[in-house]
C-alpha cells in the first residue's frame, strides 16, 4: 500500500491544481481555504466573472512593464486569495480561524484582507520580497509557513 500524502501536501496538492485555472499571462496563483480539513473555497488568479480574460496586447502590467509586486491596481485581475475570499463571502460561508494554502506568498493588499477575514494560518510554496506583508502579518500573530512536501508517492 502506498503512502498517503500528509495534509499539507494534500491540500497544497489540490492549490497547486486550482493555480492551473487561472488566466493571467504572468503567473498562475492558486488558493484554497480550509478549516477542520475541510475545504471552504477555492480561488485563482483571473479578471472578474464577465470580463474577458487578459491577452499579451491587452495585458497593462506587461504593456507598462511593471515589475512583480508593484502597482497591483494597474490589472484586470484579482488575486487568488481575493477570488477564495470572495467566493466564501458570496455563498455565506464564515472563513474565521481557517488556513490559507496558497502557491506564492500573500502580497501586502491580500495579507490586508487575510487578516481581516481571520485567517492566521498562511502555508505558501514560496517566499515573496514584500516586506510590508511580512511586518503586517507578524504583527496581526499569523503565522507564516513555507511548504516543503513530506509524502513522496510513486
Amino acid at each position: 500500500m502506498s503512502e498517503r500524502p500528509s495534509w499539507d501536501d494534500y491540500f497544497m496538492s489540490i492549490a497547486k491544481e486550482v493555480a492551473a485555472r487561472s488566466t493571467c499571462l504572468r503567473r498562475n496563483v492558486g488558493a484554497i481555504i480550509v478549516k477542520d480539513r475541510r475545504i471552504l473555497a477555492t480561488g485563482y488568479n483571473g479578471p472578474p466573472s464577465g470580463i474577458s480574460h487578459c491577452l499579451p496586447e491587452t495585458c497593462l502590467r506587461t504593456k507598462l512593464n511593471i515589475p512583480s509586486g508593484e502597482k497591483h491596481e494597474l490589472c484586470r485581475g484579482l488575486h487568488a486569495e481575493q477570488n477564495a475570499i470572495i467566493q466564501a463571502a458570496s455563498h455565506g460561508v464564515p472563513i474565521n480561524g481557517a488556513v490559507i494554502y496558497v502557491t506564492h506568498h500573500p502580497c501586502s493588499i491580500c495579507s490586508k484582507m487575510l487578516i481581516n477575514s481571520g485567517i492566521k494560518t498562511f502555508i505558501t510554496l514560496s517566499d515573496y520580497d514584500d516586506p510590508l506583508a511580512k511586518e503586517m502579518a507578524s504583527e496581526a500573530g499569523v503565522n507564516i509557513m513555507i511548504h516543503k512536501p513530506v509524502s513522496v508517492r510513486p
